[in-house]
């Protein structure tokens, strides 16, 4: 027999390996989400600086593919949310809200450039992973504040490699970042 003190002590045991398995969960399906993310920034920003002709275009395709891989993961994660298919139209909702937002204030509030989008867009999108870390972990704070800190260093001193460097801090910040949440 265990007296109450053990087993309360088992309890919280058994409650911290619960949130340990449930933060181990959310940050494998946020790796891969990063790492996605993180090789689709990476090629727009490729061709933002090598074709700048076909940077919408190459921007359109991103965020089609990201929030749709997005949306194809969290429906098919064998690990399905107790949710079900809800969770998909809610996420794809974020992302039309997330999006309209943005293009709310790039293109009607204020009439942004190249170099302003390709600056707002990775900060806006690094808020939220950074709010997100004030509930899930250090490491959507670390990510978040990282690739905004070196975002805004190549706003203000990166020429025009400016895309160059955004494809290694944003792209390759993600890849990094979703490859060391798996390690966590």
């Amino acid at each position: 027999m265990i007296d109450s003190r053990q087993a309360s002590a088992a309890l919280a045991d058994i409650d911290d390996i619960v949130q340990r398995v449930k933060q181990s969960q959310l940050y494998e399906l946020a790796s891969l989400a990063a790492v996605w993310w993180g090789v689709l920034v990476f090629a727009a920003n490729l061709v933002t600086w090598l074709w700048p002709i076909y940077a919408v275009y190459a921007w359109v395709a991103v965020d089609v593919l990201g929030v749709g891989g997005l949306i194809a993961l969290r429906v098919f994660d064998p690990k399905s949310h107790p949710f079900g298919a809800g969770v998909g139209i809610r996420l794809f909702l974020i992302f039309a809200l997330f999006f309209a937002f943005g293009y709310l204030v790039t293109n009607v509030v204020g009439h942004f450039g190249p170099r302003q989008l390709g600056t707002f867009w990775p900060i806006y999108f690094m808020l939220f992973y950074t709010l997100a870390g004030l509930w899930f972990g250090y490491a959507f704070v670390a990510i978040g504040l990282g690739i905004t800190a070196l975002t805004l260093f190549g706003f203000f001193y990166i020429g025009e490699a400016f895309p160059l460097w955004m494809a290694f801090v944003n792209g390759g910040g993600l890849i990094l970042g979703g490859l060391w949440m798996r390690r966590i």
